[in-house]
């Protein structure tokens, strides 16, 4: 009877806490009529209510109280686990503080979150933005980001004695909280033998709005990752035109040997220079032939069919870029490229992208004061001021040459933007080029006429990334509004939109067959789309922050994606699985690029230094050695550092020589 009238107690207390004055009054007339209590316990669903309000005063506390013990006794853990149990922190941080979001404890998931987030800033930084914003109920609800978190499982990878001790600690101290956010919210992928090595952390912790399932479901779709059939390659190799260093070095020796016969019995004198010259070609020779086995491990890439239908080349320009592959450089680890580095001075930290020819005879810098600016380095290197910028023609206006003092620029001004140049790109050929901007709008500017040919609107928001193909006439663009959209030269609309990223889409890149483009994005992921269908075909789940730069190797087969911490991942295409990453950028990888041949990745970064790695040893690292920390070192073939110049762009020519680009910094 006592309790029973607690019961009513507790009830008018509540709707008088709520404001519920009418239910109160019908209440305390009730029980005037009828002396007899209110029995609630007859309605199980109103008791379970009563009892969830009677432990919600309790819920702030016990989870600020839960999490804090379950963050000491990780931090105090024996080092074998430690690392594989601070992996749990952070889905429970962010579930915890979203939780209490969703019960209306607003202030309480406020100090909750400020008080912890350190823990987490260095690896998750982004998320925490994101989250910072949500202050109500509602927020939690209309932000995608968060929604995705609710709705999905996080994937965290755990040896078996890990999982039996963090179970044994959550029983035996009744953690009731942390154990409801752990069952709901988080996934283990238990393991037997040792806990996993810290160089690991990428790969086990798996944060995204689709669950891992979906994402394994897509990376089964069939894919054709090959070469395109009859391209130039495919024809200099049938002809045989296509010779490796060491068949060149070897014909070039058969030659010296004949032609040293008969400088013996005509010029005596010039046999010590001869014979050092054929010692010097000897050991080119040997030298190509210890790297060409290392290549020739790697099988051919299969041969496919264009979806998409291709320009015709004129056989003026297919001439010349036969001849360009005939004379190119076969790359290797002990073989390694010439670098040839364009500076831009007094850019006042203006510089917002840059981009270099195929041949490296045009250089353009797009600039925060929505200009877009091309340099002829045939031009530059003339003698003479007046002669630097003379137009091609009369389309461009005088006052776009005529400097600031009356001489003349030593560059190809291009106006039209209204806001930030993000992105540009030449095509292959180098007579047009591509920008995209802050103002939502891309560009074809012709560096023939210098003037602006087409503006194509389609994007919402800022365009962030801009990439011609590999056969021209069609481009990819990326952007602020999650999407990354296909176009044509001739058409002013998009003709497919990839969408499906949960946030900007910062970087995309061409297949070498033109079938597929990559993306990158800021949602730590990068995706593969079908270009005749619009759909994903791959996600690759593994970075811990924004995807900033991306590279395909020409042979289709693999994937490298630079992010924000330095991290540079080598993806397979066809399995959806890292290969390796590739450790040693101190700060974000802005750009990426293979050799001609595929031996050779070089990353550039904003830490001033371009890198050069054996892609065909990171391929090769067994997953065992890859736990070992000297692997590293192996891939890393050279580091090049500039003084104090953040690497803008880097672009392998069709010989195989290695351009890079950036802006002196007098602040690094």
């Amino acid at each position: 009877m006592e309790n029973m009238q607690a019961v009513n107690n507790f009830v008018a207390a509540y709707l008088k806490k709520k404001g519920f004055k009418e239910a109160e009054q019908l209440l305390e007339d009730l029980q005037n009529k009828d002396s007899a209590p209110i029995n609630f316990h007859d309605d199980p669903e109103l008791a379970k209510f009563i009892h969830r309000f009677s432990q919600s005063e309790d819920d702030v506390a016990r989870y600020q109280d839960g999490y804090s013990k379950l963050r000491s006794w990780t931090y105090s853990s024996l080092d074998l686990y430690k690392h594989e149990l601070l992996r749990v922190l952070y889905p429970v941080f962010i579930h915890s503080f979203m939780d209490m979001v969703a019960k209306g404890h607003l202030q309480e998931a406020r100090t909750f979150f400020n008080t912890f987030r350190e823990d987490h800033e260095l690896m998750h930084s982004r998320d925490l933005q994101k989250l910072e914003g949500v202050l109500s109920q509602s927020h939690l609800e209309e932000m995608e980001f968060s929604r995705s978190l609710r709705q999905s499982k996080v994937n965290i990878k755990i040896c078996q004695y890990s999982y039996d001790l963090l179970l044994q600690y959550l029983h035996k101290t009744q953690s009731t909280a942390m154990l409801g956010v752990i069952n709901e919210h988080i996934n283990f992928q238990v393991s037997s033998g040792q806990p996993s090595s810290t160089s690991d952390d990428a790969e086990v912790v798996t944060l995204i709005g689709s669950c891992q399932d979906a994402a394994n479901q897509i990376n089964q779709k069939e894919i054709h990752w090959g070469l395109l059939e009859d391209s130039l390659e495919e024809r200099l190799e049938k002809a045989g035109g296509l010779l490796s260093d060491s068949e060149k070095t070897e014909e070039e020796n058969k030659e010296g040997d004949v032609d040293e016969t008969k400088k013996r019995s005509v010029e005596s004198g010039k046999q010590g220079a001869s014979t050092k010259k054929l010692k010097k070609e000897k050991s080119l020779n040997a030298t190509a032939k210890s790297a060409r086995p290392e290549a020739s491990t790697t099988p051919a890439a299969p041969r496919v069919k264009s979806k998409l239908p291709l320009p015709l080349m004129s056989t003026e320009v297919e001439q010349s870029i036969l001849e360009d592959l005939r004379n190119r450089v076969q790359l290797s680890s002990v073989l390694l490229p010439s670098v040839s580095f364009y500076t831009f001075l007094n850019a006042h930290n203006g510089l917002n992208c840059s981009s270099i020819s195929q041949d490296g005879s045009l250089v353009a810098g797009g600039f925060s004061d929505s200009s877009l600016k091309v340099w002829d380095m045939a031009k530059l290197g003339q003698q003479g001021g007046s002669s630097i910028l003379q137009a091609e023609n009369d389309s461009i206006s005088s006052e776009h040459v005529v400097g600031p003092n009356g001489g003349k620029r030593s560059y190809t001004l291009f106006q039209g933007h209204s806001g930030p140049v993000h992105s540009a790109t030449f095509s292959p050929l180098g007579d047009f080029i591509l920008s995209s901007s802050a103002d939502t709008t891309i560009r074809l500017w012709s560096t023939k006429l210098n003037a602006n040919l087409v503006c194509y609107k389609g994007h919402n928001y800022p365009v962030w990334d801009v990439q011609f193909s590999p056969a021209g006439h069609y481009f990819a663009s990326a952007s602020h509004d999650r999407t990354a959209r296909i176009w044509s030269m001739d058409r002013i609309q998009p003709l497919r939109i990839m969408a499906g990223h949960l946030s900007d889409v910062d970087c995309v890149q061409w297949h070498a067959n033109c079938n597929y483009i990559a993306t990158g994005s800021s949602d730590k992921t990068v995706r593969l789309w079908d270009v005749q269908n619009g759909e994903c075909v791959r996600i690759f789940i593994g970075h811990r922050s924004m995807i900033l730069s991306l590279a395909i190797s020409p042979d289709g087969r693999y994937v490298a994606s630079g992010d924000e911490d330095g991290m540079i991942m080598m993806w397979d295409i066809s399995s959806g699985r890292c290969i390796t990453p590739l450790m040693g950028h101190t700060s974000c990888v802005w750009t990426l690029a293979f050799s001609c041949e595929g031996s050779l990745l070089a990353s550039g970064s904003a830490d001033c230094t371009v890198k050069l790695w054996d892609v065909t040893t990171s391929a090769k690292v067994p997953r065992n050695e890859e736990k070992s920390g000297n692997t590293n070192r192996l891939r890393l073939l050279k580091t090049l550092a500039t003084k104090s110049t953040p690497v803008y762009s880097l672009q392998f020519s069709r010989r195989n020589l290695l351009f890079a680009a950036g802006a002196l910094s007098k602040n690094m």
